[in-house]
């Protein structure tokens, strides 16, 4: 059993940050929210979000899981305004889970468990460098870089913190010394490299954060978190580096 009312703009923000990732994903649900986490294809990015039962007007369930096409449900999202209240309601003969808003009635199917992909464990890392900044930083950044190259190098040396990319002829680069962040330690320099197809779609969600932390190494996966749903939720990616060949 699964019930549930939240704000529009709360289930919206949560999804797409997903779906800008993965086609698919495997939501759990108990007492404390509802969680996910998945990869892309390629096996190259993995998102993990937590809602809290907090996010949410109304909660009710029984501990379960449910899978869902997230170009579906974020389409059908789309219709909702920001100040409508979402109903969800799962029901488990029909396998369908209903979704109200503003008038409008959807029966959205589930899809097959059998047929998706296992939950990703998470790795455990240690990265030396962490950078707290504004969301909308990042996305200029990597906005500059796209006119320039394909790739993208993060990085901290010293006190400062940069992101920048070289293409055959130009070349871009935004820093930001540790008085101009919001906070920045680092126990030794960090720089890897990126692909800006993965950082552009991650950076269209956090543009919109005040605050996003970054977990950087060297030739490591960067770690990406943010809250959402005014800190009653968690959104993270994990993004794998690129080789750089010498």
């Amino acid at each position: 059993m699964f019930r549930a009312t939240i704000n529009a703009d709360i289930l919206k923000d949560s999804m797409e940050a997903i779906s800008t990732l993965v086609d698919e994903a495997r939501f759990r649900f108990d007492k404390d929210g509802i969680s996910t986490r998945a990869v892309d294809s390629a096996n190259v990015a993995m998102i993990t979000l937590e809602l809290g039962v907090d996010a949410f007007e109304s909660y009710e369930c029984t501990d379960g899981e449910i899978c869902l096409d997230m170009l579906k449900l974020v389409d059908i999202l789309g219709m909702a305004d920001k100040s409508d209240k979402i109903q969800l309601e799962l029901n488990t003969e029909t396998h369908k889970l209903m979704i109200r808003m503003g008038g409008l009635s959807y029966v959205l199917s589930l899809l097959d468990p059998s047929s998706m992909r296992k939950e990703p464990k998470t790795p455990n890392l240690e990265l030396p460098a962490k950078v707290v900044l504004n969301g909308k930083d990042m996305r200029l950044a990597v906005k500059a870089a796209e006119k320039v190259s394909d790739h993208m190098a993060l990085g901290v040396d010293e006190d400062i913190f940069f992101m920048e990319a070289q293409g055959d002829t130009d070349q871009v680069r935004l820093q930001r010394a540790k008085d101009e962040l919001i906070d920045l330690t680092a126990s030794g320099p960090a720089r890897s490299l990126f692909s800006l197809d993965f950082l552009s779609d991650i950076t269209k969600v956090v543009n919109k954060v005040n605050e996003v932390t970054i977990h950087l190494g060297k030739d490591y996966p960067i770690k990406i978190d943010f809250e959402i749903a005014d800190g009653k939720g968690k959104v993270g990616y994990l993004l794998a580096p690129r080789i750089e060949s010498y």
